[in-house]
């Protein structure tokens, strides 16, 4: 799937908030029941993603769904 701005935007952030929490794909993936390959693909904005996996990757990271869009 073709990358577009808003989904670079957020896989940017998702980038930022899971280096800063010294966190790599694998184990971002491990807390937050998605398969590392995706974290990947989100971060390039690839992917996506649902409502319900922003949740699951906001609660891994101990962050409100709101600061994954800021």
């Amino acid at each position: 799937m073709k990358a577009t701005p808003t989904r670079k935007q957020l896989g940017k952030k998702l980038r930022e908030l899971r280096k800063k929490s010294n966190l790599s794909q694998e184990e971002l993936g491990f807390r937050a029941g998605i398969h590392r390959t995706y974290i990947g693909a989100i971060e390039r904005g690839e992917q996506n993603i649902s409502v319900d996996n922003i949740h699951k990757l906001a609660k891994a990271l101990k962050v409100s769904v709101s600061e994954l869009f800021k």
